[in-house]
């Protein structure tokens, strides 16, 4: 009987170099943001809020890592699953923590879920952008460790 499994975990060291990728990303698009990284239980591993960053928009960051972690799918792709479930799009968006909004991506290392990142503070497609530099930083990581 098998008692336990590995999985990866993404590291203190690549965490800070997403956060920095992520908010050299927002300067190049002239935006301030908050950045956000889960671990693959949703739980908080490293945060930024960039000087002049909206306040109430780091707990919007933390909450896209949190879905995209807790459900392996970027935000992005949530509002067109339910859009045409009424029960669902009214339900659902009720549950504590889920935003349906670009700007959190699931971290994968393989085929393990490893956790998600999360922007806010530009629009959903610029925090989106942000975000995909941040996890760039990890696959390039990756690559070079393969």
């Amino acid at each position: 009987m098998k008692v336990f499994y590995e999985k990866p975990a993404i590291t203190r060291e690549i965490v800070m170099e997403m956060l920095e990728a992520a908010c050299e990303q927002a300067n190049q698009l002239g935006i301030a943001v908050n950045v956000a990284i889960a671990d693959d239980g949703g739980n908080l591993k490293g945060f930024v809020r960039m000087d002049g960053a909206p306040l109430l928009s780091s707990e919007i960051a933390q909450n896209k890592a949190y879905t995209a972690a807790a459900f392996g799918i970027p935000t992005s792709e949530w509002y067109p699953l339910i859009e045409k479930e009424p029960p669902l799009l009214h339900g659902i968006v009720h549950t504590n923590r889920l935003t349906v909004f670009e700007g959190g991506i699931p971290i994968y290392i393989g085929k393990q879920l490893a956790g998600g990142v999360g922007v806010s503070g530009g629009s959903a497609e610029e925090d989106g952008k942000c975000a995909a530099k941040a996890l760039e930083v990890l696959n390039q990581s990756l690559s070079i460790e393969s």
